[in-house]
C-alpha cells in the first residue's frame, strides 16, 4: 500500500509506483471522488472526448444514414 502526507499547503505527492502505474507525466490530472461511505477514489484523467474521436469504426456493410437514426421521423 503506498501513502503520502498532506503538507500545510494542501499539497501531496503521489507515490513513485502509482505514478509510474498509471504512467503519470508532469500535467497529468487527477480527478478526486468522495463517495457516500466517505471512501475516496482518485483517477488519473489521461483522455479527453476529443482524444477519443475515431476511435470506434464502423463495421462494414452497416452504414446508417442519418435520417435513419431519428426513430420520430
Amino acid at each position: 500500500m503506498a501513502e503520502s502526507t498532506i503538507t500545510s499547503k494542501g499539497q501531496t505527492t503521489v507515490p513513485a509506483d502509482i505514478r509510474a502505474f498509471i504512467d503519470a507525466k508532469p500535467g497529468t490530472r487527477l480527478v478526486w471522488s468522495v463517495m457516500p461511505d466517505g471512501t475516496i477514489i482518485v483517477r488519473a484523467k489521461t483522455k479527453s472526448i476529443l482524444q477519443m474521436a475515431g476511435m470506434l469504426k464502423a463495421p462494414k456493410g452497416k452504414r446508417v444514414r442519418v435520417e435513419a437514426m431519428n426513430p420520430w421521423r
